[in-house]
């Protein structure tokens, strides 16, 4: 991983509900530095997403406080209290105001968040901050993942190269909006706060809101952009030469993360494109490709690798088009069109079909005839393991 100059992340074991490994984050940003968050649409959002868009909203933020284990959601009153609490401490201790905090916190609903594990463990997370802990933050935020995840560019502006360094946990409970899912990106361009919120949208439009395992939204989804500004390198507008060559690098940053999520995907053995075309809206892309996506029958067939064509025609049609012309449409896996003039296609195979289906990568196609617009959404199989992993997450 490429450092970030201006950026310092520490982790810490302090056993909030994980045993010999570390659970506790700090990422500290240098004064003058910029911050973007996106953060959960679910109304029952977690303790500490209310204090960190509270937070965020008062701006000059210096620090993250993240920890795993524990998502300090469903905790009403007493959890807001310990989220704001979690911050005090950290403010009291790096010499700050407590709203330059932003806590975040993944792991069980329902459970109260002990505040006792972060007041031990602040104290050497400050002194051991560190611009090479990258990896180290990654697997500390980690859950169900089995490996963690980090993407890093360096873009060539006409200021001089910028880097842009970042990483995500996610697994299980994946669905817009935004995945069940944290994501820190860090670069050391100087970026406007409202261009550099926009800059971030947009990224995670295109790859984090792109991504689906299971359908289920959590109540703690947060992605931060920091900019330190350490560079000196100037990104003004989204328009210009440099801001387009910023934005795409941050897209593939953020677009990177969002598919190590899905190939890391509770029990995936298949990472599947979902690629919708000829849309009339985006809106109906989106929901013609969301439907096949989030199909249990269509998500078996692929772990079984069964080209059980007909889950895909039948998503298709409940996706809720109006007036679908089914007789235009045409479906296709990888290279095999499986479906034309609404049935089968004339030449498909079972053999074919069979073919395709055990590949580890695979395209669904699906052409709606029906307009330009396009979309392609990521997800992958269920399997025997996604079931144990969730029946087994509390145990």
């Amino acid at each position: 991983m490429t450092r970030i100059a201006g950026v310092r992340l520490a982790t810490a074991a302090a056993g909030i509900r994980y045993k010999n490994r570390d659970d506790i984050v700090v990422i500290e940003m240098t004064a003058g530095g910029t911050c973007a968050g996106l953060f959960t649409r679910n109304a029952f959002c977690a303790a500490p997403v209310t204090v960190a868009r509270e937070h965020l909203a008062k701006g000059s933020i210096r620090y993250l406080l993240i920890n795993a284990g524990n998502a300090n959601a469903g905790t009403g009153v007493p959890g807001l209290r310990a989220a704001r609490e979690t911050c005090r401490l950290l403010a009291g201790m790096a010499g700050c105001a407590m709203s330059q905090v932003l806590p975040f916190s993944t792991g069980v609903i329902g459970q109260d968040l002990p505040v006792d594990p972060f007041a031990q463990a602040i104290p050497g997370l400050l002194k051991d901050l560190s611009e090479d802990s990258w990896e180290r933050a990654a697997r500390a935020i980690m859950t169900t993942d089995t490996v963690p995840k980090l993407q890093t560019r360096t873009v060539a502006l006409s200021g001089g190269d910028v880097v842009i360094t970042g990483i995500a946990k996610g697994s299980g409970m994946i669905c817009p909006d935004m995945a069940t899912m944290l994501s820190y990106v860090a670069t050391d361009a100087v970026v406007p706060q409202a261009l550099l919120q926009t800059l971030l949208a947009n990224a995670v439009d295109h790859s984090f809101n792109r991504i689906t395992v299971d359908g289920d939204t959590s109540t703690n989804d947060a992605c931060v952009l920091l900019a330190s500004g350490a560079s000196g390198v100037v990104v003004d507008s989204a328009d210009n030469e440099d801001g387009q060559r910023f934005a795409a690098a941050l897209g593939e940053v953020c677009a990177g993360l969002a598919e190590m999520i899905i190939r890391d995907g509770e029990g995936a053995t298949k990472l599947v494109r979902i690629r919708v075309e000829s849309a009339a809206d985006d809106a109906e892309a989106a929901a013609v490709a969301y439907t096949v996506a989030h199909s249990p029958l269509v998500k078996t067939a692929l772990f079984a690798s069964d080209p059980n064509w007909g889950r895909i025609l039948a998503a298709v049609g409940r996706a809720g088009v109006a007036d679908l012309d089914v007789d235009a449409i045409r479906i296709w896996l990888d290279d095999v069109c499986i479906v034309e003039g609404g049935g089968r296609h004339p030449e498909y195979t079972e053999q074919a079909g069979q073919a395709v289906m055990k590949r580890s990568e695979i395209t669904i196609r699906i052409d709606l005839a029906r307009g330009e617009r396009v979309t392609e959404v990521l997800t992958c199989d269920l399997s025997y393991d996604y079931v144990k992993i969730n029946a087994e997450y509390r145990s």
